[in-house]
């Protein structure tokens, strides 16, 4: 169980790197399959540091809580994540937008 959860930190977090690196915007859901004027309304620098962000954030989150996993943490754990994604949705239709 340690080696799955060591190999999806590292996995989370080299996403997150390839997709702050601009290697990786065909990885970000909805972007990837958007029309050429759709595409066109985001800041895609901007777009980037929030996902990119996002996985690094998820997997550092991840780490910590799997550490020091108790039955209370793991329940902290979702609700973090939780709210971590709603606050990366709202970015995104807002601060990311040109």
């Amino acid at each position: 169980m340690e080696a799955v959860t060591y190999i999806v930190v590292a996995l989370l977090a080299v996403l997150g790197i390839v997709i702050l690196l601009g290697k990786g915007d065909a990885l970000i859901a909805g972007y990837n399959t958007a029309s050429t004027q759709e595409k066109a309304k985001y800041n895609i620098k901007r777009l980037r540091l929030l996902i990119g962000g996002l996985l690094i954030g998820i997997a550092l989150v991840y780490l910590v809580f799997h550490i020091k996993a108790t039955p209370v943490l793991s329940g902290i754990f979702a609700v973090v994540i939780v709210i971590l994604a709603f606050i990366i949705i709202y970015l995104a239709n807002t601060w990311a937008k040109k």
